[in-house]
């Protein structure tokens, strides 16, 4: 208790005078997503939900993407339905930091993230950045190596992460798990990492169950066949896809492999048994997770797993240029840390 009393104090000092253990100002980076939509009706509904009570979101600095037309094109409709939610729209991050003492960065764009980050580091505003935390694994280390820097805590996460089944396994429910498979969305956008855009929902479940020690992957694909059936002719034509699927060995030879699917799921084997894993179990229990790191300055994961996962996901594209060959993450780890530290 004396241990929670004093987390919670020394994540009040790193917010501003105007924060209290009963009300916390936060700001949003980036309209041009729908999660902003559902932390924004959780955390300013009256009355509150306990888990997020006191937290408030009071202000939004509009640009996400610069150039990506599915996230530009949804700025106008979401900076208004925010409004409508008591939210004051900024011309900037530098007068949306003066009225705020924490920050949701969630510009859907991950190439944004280490610039929009970075005045808010710089003015001590701890920060949860919405997946993917970057647009390049180089572009993430640097991010958490201006956290550090600054003595600010930051952490990311896919909402998948906090799925109840997902959790009781991470909580030991089968054991250690010796393989596990999950699946996902995947889709593609070009200017980052085929997996950082939405395959990262499926990859971070897989790794909140095995845990990090993941030591090479092999990218590879299967083939799907899919049923359409025409809206006005009610004709139905099959077709054969191609979905992506992902093979990580961990030490002690555990395997974890993702495979692109249309919908969230998947499967644990551990020493006990086995469970069911990565369902989407909406927005709020990742919200009621920021929310306590906002309160205690205790990120629930650490810079150290994030990086991994990013890894992964390089090692898989750089497997896929090799044609399929297996991509050890100490190769890609060690290029990207080359690349932001010189």
């Amino acid at each position: 208790m004396i241990r929670s009393l004093l987390l919670s104090l020394g994540a009040l000092a790193l917010l501003s005078p105007h924060a209290s253990a009963q009300h916390i100002r936060a700001g949003i980076i980036g309209l041009d997503t729908s999660h902003v939509l559902a932390f924004t009706k959780t955390l300013n509904a009256s009355p509150q939900k306990p888990e997020v009570m006191g937290v408030h979101l009071v202000a939004a600095y509009p640009q996400g993407s610069k150039d990506i037309p599915s996230s530009t094109e949804r700025v106008p409709e979401y900076t208004a339905k925010v409004k409508e939610l008591g939210v004051e729209i900024v011309p900037s991050i530098h007068d949306l930091l003066d009225k705020v003492d924490v920050v949701f960065l969630e510009s859907n764009d991950g190439r944004v993230h280490l610039e929009q980050v970075l005045p808010c580091l710089e003015a001590h505003k701890p920060v949860f950045i919405d997946k993917p935390i970057a647009g390049t694994l180089v572009d993430a280390i640097k991010i958490f190596d201006a956290s550090k820097k600054a003595g600010i805590p930051l952490f990311t996460s896919s909402s998948l992460r906090f799925g109840k089944g997902t959790q009781a396994v991470r909580g030991g429910s089968v054991g250690q798990v010796k393989q596990a498979l999950t699946t996902s969305p995947a889709s593609l956008e070009p200017h980052h990492p085929d997996l950082f855009w939405y395959g990262i929902h499926g990859v971070e479940s897989l790794f909140t169950v095995m845990g990090t020690g993941c030591q090479s992957v092999k990218r590879g694909s299967v083939t799907e066949e899919v049923t359409t059936v025409d809206k006005a002719t009610k004709k139905e034509t099959k077709q054969t896809v191609s979905r992506i699927t992902v093979t990580g060995t961990w030490a002690g030879g555990r395997t974890g492999t993702f495979t692109e699917s249309k919908g969230y799921g998947g499967k644990a084997v551990g020493e006990k048994g086995e469970a069911d894993i990565g369902t989407y179990d909406g927005y709020d229990p990742l919200l009621y997770s920021v929310v306590h790191f906002f309160r205690t300055g205790v990120a629930p994961v650490s810079p150290e797993e994030t990086l991994e996962i990013y890894a992964f996901m390089e090692a898989a594209d750089e497997s896929k240029r090799r044609g399929g060959a297996e991509v050890t993450l100490k190769e890609v780890m060690d290029k990207a840390l080359a690349e932001a530290r010189k």
